[in-house]
């Protein structure tokens, strides 16, 4: 059973507007219960054969647990077999104490047939808590117990990683690290129109075959080589790669960042590859993500590159990259901070060093 917030259908001109109907699905055994929610300006516009809906909500979230949460994952759907008709709202780099409220907020913008039945136009579900344990709740439909966990590690990382260089370096180095941060994420290349998407990309130039080079990391526990994807012009699909696993343990998951150099030698971190395995120490096996990207007309992909951004062990662990890794010219200049840096970094922008270092104590 769940708790239901729903909201009426009310008509905003004769011809193609209204507000959507929805609910919010939490089960009742969660972790969190439902304070409040507003769906503010949300609207279903009829484009053709399909609505537009437009998802601006914001809900107000109680932690009934015992438990801090560090993370949190909604499912939106408009219609769930319909491409374009799901979203998510992933939040990472949250502390909420046990009783303590927090909100969510959605903005998403997702698609459904007209005449789709009286079922709501849009669902919110939840996909997934994480806990400052590393626990988790949720039925993970998103595999985002994966992806939050990562963040979590990455924010302890770079938490621990500014906690010692407040201890080394004083307010000044703190303050210098932080402004170094703001530009680093105001210069970090943007495409404007990067499209992700799986399978076949469109493009009719003439394809050809594009090689990886691997970028290496010195504790990394799986080696990649031998990567391959097929390019024309503005686009790239059906990467492909190899893998060895050089740790000792088995690995269940490998995330690999696919970093794109266009005509004019500028790079983007264009997606991360996912590949599930079941990899024994010193073997090797070969991934095909299912993947293809779309950059902008102006754009011509002329090489690629990529690094191991994670890796699952079968017990569950995981493996991330060192924040002296990712401090590497190759990687610094295309891979955006963590959400945990950005959160500080906001932190300090908008309260100040004492603010800043108020928050590095409270883990």
């Amino acid at each position: 059973m769940c708790s239901k917030w729903c909201f009426c259908v009310l008509a905003a001109t004769a011809v193609s507007a209204q507000t959507p109907n929805g609910h919010i699905d939490i089960p009742k055994d969660a972790p969190v219960s439902m304070v409040s929610v507003d769906w503010g300006g949300s609207r279903a516009t009829a484009r053709g054969s399909a609505y537009l809906v437009d998802v601006h909500a914001s809900l107000t979230l109680l932690n009934s647990s015992q438990k801090h949460i560090r993370g949190v994952t909604l499912e939106v759907l408009a219609q769930e077999v319909t491409p374009g008709g799901r979203g998510a709202v992933k939040v990472p780099s949250l502390d909420v104490a046990p009783r303590d409220v927090f909100s969510v907020h959605i903005d998403e913008t997702l698609l459904r047939p007209l005449g789709g039945g009286a079922t709501p136009i849009v669902e919110v579900r939840l996909d997934g808590i994480l806990f400052d344990d590393l626990t988790f709740y949720g039925p993970d439909k998103l595999n985002s117990q994966r992806e939050m966990t990562v963040w979590e590690m990455e924010a302890r990382r770079d938490r621990k990683y500014f906690r010692t260089l407040l201890e080394s370096a004083g307010r000044d180095g703190l303050q210098k690290a932080m402004l170094a941060s703001l530009t680093r994420q105001s210069e970090t290349p943007r495409t404007g129109m990067l499209q992700v998407v799986r399978g076949r990309a469109t493009n009719v130039d003439p394809e050809r075959e594009v090689q990886f080079a691997f970028l290496r990391m010195a504790d990394e526990p799986i080696e990649p080589a031998a990567g391959m994807a097929r390019v024309a012009a503005n686009e790239a699909w059906a990467p492909r790669f190899e893998v060895r696993n050089i740790s000792k343990r088995p690995v269940r998951h490998v995330e690999i960042g696919w970093i794109v150099k266009d005509q004019n030698g500028n790079q983007f971190l264009a997606a991360s590859l996912p590949a599930d395995l079941n990899l024994a120490p010193g073997q090797d096996a070969r991934v095909f993500p299912d993947a293809a990207i779309k950059f902008p007309d102006r754009i011509s992909i002329q090489s690629m590159s990529g690094f191991v951004s994670s890796v699952q062990f079968g017990d569950g662990s995981y493996w991330i990259p060192s924040r002296s890794s990712m401090e590497e010219p190759e990687l610094r200049d295309v891979a955006s901070p963590s959400p945990e840096e950005q959160r500080l970094a906001r932190i300090y922008q908008k309260k100040g060093m004492d603010a800043l270092i108020q928050e590095l104590k409270k883990f």
